[in-house]
């Protein structure tokens, strides 16, 4: 009851501080609606939303969020924001989708909170593409206090010739009831898991001067700390992995090593927690009014995948952006070809010790798992790229990815007729062999689309809505046929 009326004392208060003090306020206020066939909705419709939409085939959501943007002297700004939501068959009834608070001094930023962040390492075209390998905008916002160069921020003396920018996050992941509730008989979940990320990127080029810029870095994130329970017939829950948590595990997931005799033998014999990341490239043209851009974002969970030490880089995500000149219907086009098939290759072996204790094996990566922390995912939704269906899928009640050896084609396309209107269409066809350990009976094929539609009638300054038409077909999340309608009303308060 006390946080009921806290929260209505602050949407109460809102327009009164704005006027008092002059400070820029915004508003949005967003009501969401999806009806389907099948078992699941189309994924399409539920990808990339920051974990707003459920997998389920019928649900709704309704929030609201406010925003202060407060310039301050000397390069100085305060950014904070708060967004609540509730549902119908959502993974929560009410939840805490934003709440943050950012201090900036000219291109440094410290954010503090939970926030729907866009600022990942290599800059895709976020309407169209079918996300990122390591990290992306599939899954609820972690909590996080995150130290970061949002923009390319260029090098003195290199007369805009190189610039980098960079972040360095520490967070707490918070779906540990999620997870003990969700999870099924015999089956583990972890609680209190620490998130850690960090990134560095370089821009080689200065497209004033010469119409062609290089970019390429690292993104590296772990999971670490935490406690792994086994859900019993009964209900009940046993701990069984604690994994420290004192401040040389910060330091164990900053720079990656082996854990110590508190770890398990394979954190020993590895590094401590669930460390993976991307290899991040980008090559970006210009020729008058166009722009065409190709990336490639290789994923790795090893050193060998890492440093390319046994030659296989053969997965991850290649994708070509042409963004064309202002018309009245096509904007821009994307194609992109995903791999996680080979992971690092077939090659298993039985146990961390074995007989060979001097000879290193690698082989057989089980992408976006963990046999501590259960799957590289927050609230059921993978972190990763959505093409890989997250443990929300699983009826059985299992904390993995069922299937992190997969083939993809994505393709997208988007258009602004005019400043009312504009539409996107995005399809993608995957086969998947399952995993290493426990491969399908046979391969399966997916065909997921989405065609949507956005009217921003200038009549009705702030209002907007979104009509969305999704088809999946295919034998490993199944048929489904929907569409979601989204009303949106923005805008500010004060001056």
């Amino acid at each position: 009851m006390n946080l009921s009326k806290s929260i209505l004392l602050f949407f109460l208060a809102t327009p009164v501080l704005a006027q008092e003090n002059s400070q820029e306020f915004q508003y949005r206020v967003e009501m969401s609606g999806t009806v389907s066939s099948g078992t699941y909705a189309p994924l399409w419709l539920t990808a990339n939303r920051f974990g707003m939409e459920s997998e389920k085939p019928n649900s709704g959501y309704l929030r609201a969020g406010l925003e202060w943007h407060k310039p301050l002297r000397k390069g100085w700004r305060i950014d904070a924001g708060l967004d609540l939501a509730g549902g119908v068959k959502q993974t929560s009834d009410f939840w805490i989708q934003q709440a943050y608070a950012d201090f900036s001094w000219k291109m440094l930023t410290l954010s503090v909170g939970s926030k729907e962040r866009m600022g990942f390492p290599l800059e895709k075209n976020s309407e169209l593409t079918s996300g990122w390998m390591a990290e992306g905008p599939n899954m609820r916002p972690i909590p996080q206090i995150r130290g970061e160069i949002k923009d390319y921020l260029s090098i003195p003396g290199t007369r805009q010739w190189l610039a980098f920018k960079g972040h360095l996050a520490y967070g707490i992941f918070t779906d540990g009831h999620w997870q003990e509730n969700f999870c099924g008989v015999n089956q583990k979940y972890a609680k209190k898991v620490m998130y850690h990320s960090k990134s560095l990127m370089f821009r080689l080029g200065n497209k004033e001067k010469l119409p062609v810029e290089f970019e390429f870095g690292l993104f590296m994130a772990t999971q670490f700390s935490g406690d792994q329970y086994q859900k019993l017939a009964d209900g009940s829950s046993k701990r069984i992995t604690d994994m420290p948590d004192g401040l040389k595990s910060y330091w164990h997931a900053f720079f990656p090593t082996a854990g110590g005799s508190d770890t398990p033998e394979g954190e020993q014999v590895n590094v401590e927690g669930n460390m993976l990341g991307s290899w991040n490239f980008g090559l970006n043209f210009y020729a008058g009014d166009w722009k065409i851009r190709a990336t490639l974002d290789h994923y790795f969970e090893d050193h060998s995948q890492m440093f390319w030490e046994y030659g296989r880089w053969k997965d991850g995500q290649l994708g070509i952006e042409v963004y064309l000149p202002k018309n009245k219907w096509v904007s821009a086009v994307l194609w992109e070809g995903i791999s996680t098939k080979d992971a690092s290759g077939p090659i298993l072996y039985d146990g961390f010790w074995g007989s060979f204790s001097d000879l290193q094996m690698s082989g057989g990566d089980d992408y976006y798992n963990h046999y501590i922390y259960q799957a590289w995912q927050h609230y059921g939704q993978g972190i990763g790229n959505p093409l890989l269906a997250g443990p929300v899928y699983n009826q059985d009640g299992s904390i993995c990815f069922k299937s992190n050896r997969m083939k993809a084609q994505h393709v997208g396309i988007s258009g602004n007729p005019s400043e009312e209107w504009k539409w996107r269409l995005i399809a993608s066809y995957a086969r998947h062999w399952g995993r290493y350990s426990s491969p399908l009976d046979k391969v399966r094929k997916q065909f997921n689309s989405m065609a949507e539609v956005t009217y921003l009638p200038q009549w009705a300054k702030g209002w907007s809505v979104s009509a969305a038409l999704g088809i999946d077909r295919g034998n490993y999340l199944g048929n489904s046929t929907g569409g979601m309608i989204t009303l949106r009303k923005t805008g500010g308060l004060g001056k």
